[in-house]
Formats: structure tokens, C-alpha cells, sequence
């Protein structure tokens, strides 16, 4: 004779979604462990085998036979073949002498430490990449991407008043957040569009358009409407920055920046923060989105702003211009950055 069916609670949903959620932790957690013990592992065989390296001339014969007998005594292990060997005493060469570099590296994937450390020469660069992809939880294909878009320079070079209209908690994070240039290389548009079209097609492809924000932002709205006085304004594009917790206006312009822009954009952000802003919220940003910018009429344009503002370029290409690549902040400067990466 068959039990009869019970009824379940009405809150047995709840008690499964906790289940649930609890069962994901552990397996994140453990996953989290397995790959630091992994990359502990990789970094003691390099050392190991640096430390056998006594002569130069017997360097890549001592790797070449570790990997065959590796593979023999082991043959249910992936990981010794002859190339990742090889990675594993290049991955603790170029990171033995960076004791702030050192244990970072345990806390993303194997396969993204060999990115970042093929991919970036410098070692603050290698930094910047192994950060991010811990805080943002990148795949392969994104950090590659990052890489590919010189995702480290633009950010470093962005134009922005922070120093002097975000408070000190927050600032490196608001820095971080801006960039310098995005590169929107998922539109078809062509080289002549209008504000309108821009927005659209921004709207069109919005996680391809968040993502290349930075991953942190929300979307609010497009053609943010807000009333003043009775009379209507519109913010082109509403985000929300997750972790800086503010309101970010995107303000789109298809042509040079004017130094007038700053002026509107700090009207929005006034309305923003009086009007849309919650109070356990930071003050809202803005971001003048232009399709060309001269420095120094930015720089000029920003001196004496009292919102936060930042102005920056987009293309849909993917090359840096070569006469900004020697304007980076200098190493001081950017390892301080960076630690608002934590």
C-alpha cells in the first residue's frame, strides 16, 4: 500500500532556494581552494626546477625530461605537459621579485595567469589584469578582450575632476571606473551618425554596452527624464555604478568636446542628485561621451567644476594613438590606483 502524499509547507520553496544557494557556496569555496593548492603547486615546481638550473645549458633539457617523467608517473594528471612546465618556471621567474604581485596570482585561474603573463610585459600591467579579473570574475575570452582593447591605458588616462569632487573613500574606485576611451566595436554604424543612432544602437547591444562600461554599471534608462521648474530635460543614458553605489549620466556627443558640455552635465547631475538620488547613495557622476577631445581643453574645461565629471572619447577601433602611450601616470601613481582595485 502506497504512503499517501504529504503536503509540503508553504515556505518549502524558500527553505530549497537556501539549500540551494548554500550547496553553490561550498562548491565556489572549494573550487576557490583546488585552484589556489594548483597554482601553489605550479609555483613550487618552477622554483624547483630554477633551482636546479645552475647551468644555462642544461635549462630546457631539465624541463624537457621533467615533463615526460611528470606525465609518466602520473598519467591521470593534466597539466605537466612539456609546454606547461615550461609556463610554470616563467610564471615563478617573473613573479619571485614582486612580493605585492605574489599573492594575487593564487586568487584567478591558471589559464588567466598564462594570459596576463604572455599578453602584458609589465608588471604593473600583469597587476592591473590579475586584479580585475579577480574582482569581476572574468572568462578567458573577456580578459583576452580587455587585453586586446588596452583596457590597463585607457583607464589609466582618463580625464576626470575626482581628485578634488569624490571623497577620499571612494576615489581610486570612481578613477577606475572611468575610462579614458571606450571601444564600442560591436556597432554598425557608420562613420557618419547622429547622437540619436548612437544611442540606439548603444541601446540595441546594452550587455555588449555595459560590459564594455566596465562590467560594475546598471542601466537605468535611456532619455532619463527629468523636470525642473516644469520645463522637461533628458539624460542620454542613466547607469548605475554597483559598487561606487552613485547615479552615472552619459551625456553622447558625435563630434569634438565643447567646454560647454561641462556645464549641462553639471545641471543634470544637480537635478540627479536633488531629485533621483537616494540618501544612502553617493553623489552622482557624469560622463561626457565624445567622439574626439583635445586634453588640454578638458583639462581647462574641468579645472574649477565642483561635480564629478569625467570626459572621454569612444571609437570602434581598437589601436591606442601612439602619442598617448608615453603619458601614463608614473609606477607610484599607479600601483596607488590599483590598490583600490582590493
Amino acid at each position: 500500500m502506497s504512503k499517501p502524499i504529504q503536503k509540503l509547507p508553504k515556505d518549502y520553496a524558500k527553505l530549497l532556494s537556501a539549500v540551494k544557494e548554500r550547496i553553490r557556496t561550498a562548491q565556489y569555496e572549494a573550487l576557490k581552494r583546488v585552484n589556489k593548492e594548483l597554482i601553489n603547486l605550479y609555483w613550487d615546481i618552477g622554483k624547483l626546477i630554477t633551482a636546479q638550473q645552475q647551468d644555462a645549458n642544461f635549462g630546457d633539457s631539465i624541463v624537457d625530461q621533467l615533463a615526460k617523467d611528470l606525465q609518466k608517473e602520473f598519467p591521470g594528471i593534466k597539466g605537466f605537459s612539456r609546454r606547461n612546465v615550461y609556463y610554470m618556471r616563467e610564471f615563478y621567474l617573473s613573479y619571485r621579485d614582486y612580493p605585492r604581485v605574489q599573492p594575487l596570482v593564487a586568487q584567478i585561474g591558471w589559464t588567466h595567469n598564462i594570459i596576463i603573463l604572455e599578453r602584458c610585459k609589465d608588471m604593473l600591467e600583469r597587476e592591473f589584469y590579475i586584479r580585475m579579473t579577480r574582482k569581476f570574475g572574468w572568462s578567458k575570452n573577456i580578459l583576452i578582450h580587455q587585453i586586446e582593447n588596452q583596457t590597463y591605458q585607457k583607464t589609466l588616462l582618463g580625464q576626470t575632476n575626482f581628485d578634488k569632487t569624490v571623497s577620499p573613500e571612494i576615489r581610486n574606485q570612481a578613477k577606475l571606473a572611468v575610462k579614458d576611451e571606450y571601444i564600442f566595436d560591436f556597432l554598425e554604424l557608420g562613420e557618419l551618425h547622429s547622437e540619436r543612432e548612437l544611442e540606439r544602437a548603444l541601446i540595441s547591444r546594452i550587455e555588449q554596452f555595459l560590459r564594455a562600461m566596465g562590467n560594475m554599471f546598471a542601466f537605468m534608462g535611456s532619455q532619463f527624464r527629468l523636470e525642473v521648474e516644469n520645463k522637461e530635460y533628458s539624460v542620454d543614458l542613466l547607469l548605475f555604478h554597483r559598487r561606487l553605489k552613485c547615479l552615472v549620466a552619459i551625456d553622447l556627443k558625435v563630434g569634438e568636446f565643447k567646454p560647454e558640455y561641462v556645464g549641462k552635465m553639471q545641471f543634470y547631475l544637480s537635478a540627479l542628485d536633488d531629485r533621483v538620488r537616494e540618501p544612502d547613495e553617493n553623489p552622482s557622476i557624469g560622463i561626457i561621451l565624445c567622439k574626439e577631445k583635445n586634453r588640454t581643453i578638458v583639462e581647462y574645461a574641468l579645472r574649477d567644476t565642483n561635480k564629478p565629471i569625467g570626459v572621454a572619447t569612444y571609437r570602434i577601433i581598437k589601436q591606442l594613438p601612439k602619442e598617448l602611450i608615453g603619458e601614463l601616470p608614473s609606477p607610484e601613481e599607479i600601483a596607488k590606483l590599483l590598490d583600490g582595485l582590493n
